[in-house]
């Protein structure tokens, strides 16, 4: 950490940071996930993924605690050694460059299917990545800014529209509520976890809480909020449509919209405000994805300001944006790079932690 940061973000502030990171893209999907996996028991399954991610973030909680003047990025050279954990920083830094390229793809391509059907691919990617370019320029305290003013605009239309769309649900749809042997359970929980990789912010953030020995109580309430609201969004989606029509949409939660509308029809459909909604869930989750990579190459680098990499990396991650020919190959590149990515967000912290225990390392408040 720089010694001339203060600590200024409160705990509310973290909370509000991890939900509306976690809350992105991924959530026009992953019914389809959910359901492929477990079918009808898709939100027990979305509830394990979302305790697998509360278990990531917990160790990354930890550790902070255990150093609350270091990110992960510092503290890693401490436990494992300088080149050991300068080589940990690369994989970090790589894993959330691929994952914003992959995000912004993602969004591209919703936008010019269900929206701006003439627009190139490459045009609404390219203008996303350059306001999250821009935004990621600002310091850490103005990032928690960003992310306090957006989440209640993303927080309550979700869960308004999830809770609406249950008017047409039958619970029949919902059961069984236990998966057959047959389902690919295991590996959709991974994917489900994976959704949840965007709470690795939290690194960053600890050494500028006011009070860092409360982290956990903010991990735990951005857990419950962002795990809460999936799980309430698998459900209402399985609940509506069935698991086997799940399967044959490409984004059940922009379907659900679709069929959802307001008492007294004052709106017969909520795609659109959905979309808006989406939007700006979207350019919160790239926001943080972009800051992390930039901020972690200016610790890796021993830089002053992370600013020099905001556009240095525009180029490479709109490259890898485009690298997938088509969508069916972006989803597939998506589940991938989502499940061998928690080796990085999960296995790699759980092995500092244990590493730090062992040679009782400690960071000084």
């Amino acid at each position: 950490m720089d010694n001339t940061q203060t600590r200024q973000i409160t705990v509310l502030q973290t909370a509000a940071i991890l939900v509306s990171t976690i809350i992105g893209v991924g959530v026009l999907s992953l019914p389809l996930f959910a359901a492929r996996a477990a079918e009808s028991a898709a939100p027990i399954i979305t509830l394990i993924g979302s305790v697998i991610a509360f278990f990531g973030l917990a160790l990354v909680t930890w550790l902070g605690i255990r150093f609350p003047d270091h990110t992960i990025i510092e503290y890693s050279e401490q436990i494992i050694g300088k080149w050991l954990g300068r080589l940990g920083s690369v994989f970090i830094i790589a894993f959330f460059a691929v994952l914003t390229s992959l995000t912004a793809r993602e969004f591209g391509e919703v936008v010019v299917t269900a929206v701006l059907k003439t627009t190139p691919v490459e045009v609404t990617v390219i203008v996303m990545l350059m306001l999250a370019a821009i935004s990621a320029r600002k310091s850490l305290t103005t990032f928690a800014y960003i992310h306090n003013f957006y989440f209640p605009l993303l927080l309550v239309p979700c869960l308004m529209i999830a809770i609406l769309s249950l008017n047409n649900a039958e619970i029949i749809n919902l059961q069984p509520i236990i998966w057959s042997p047959a389902n690919h359970v295991f590996v959709g929980v991974l994917t489900i976890a994976a959704l949840f990789q965007g709470s690795f912010i939290l690194t960053l953030i600890i050494p500028s809480m006011k009070q860092p020995k409360k982290a956990m109580k903010a991990s735990l309430y951005g857990i419950l909020i962002a795990g809460g609201l999936y799980i309430v969004i698998v459900a209402a989606s399985v609940s509506v449509f069935g698991s086997e029509e799940i399967k044959k949409l490409l984004w059940p939660t922009l379907e659900l919209a679709k069929a959802t509308n307001l008492p007294a029809n004052i709106l017969e459909r909520l795609d659109a405000a959905f979309l808006a909604v989406w939007v700006t869930a979207v350019f919160t989750t790239l926001l943080s994805s972009y800051f992390l990579t930039a901020y972690a190459m200016k610790q890796l680098f021993r830089l002053r300001e992370h600013r020099v990499f905001s556009f240095i990396l525009f180029p490479f991650i709109f490259f890898m944006a485009m690298v997938p020919q088509n969508v069916t190959q972006l989803y597939g590149i998506i589940e991938m790079v989502g499940r061998y990515g928690l080796i990085i967000t999960i296995a790699y912290p759980a092995l500092l932690l244990l590493l730090a225990m062992i040679r009782k390392k400690r960071g000084q408040m």
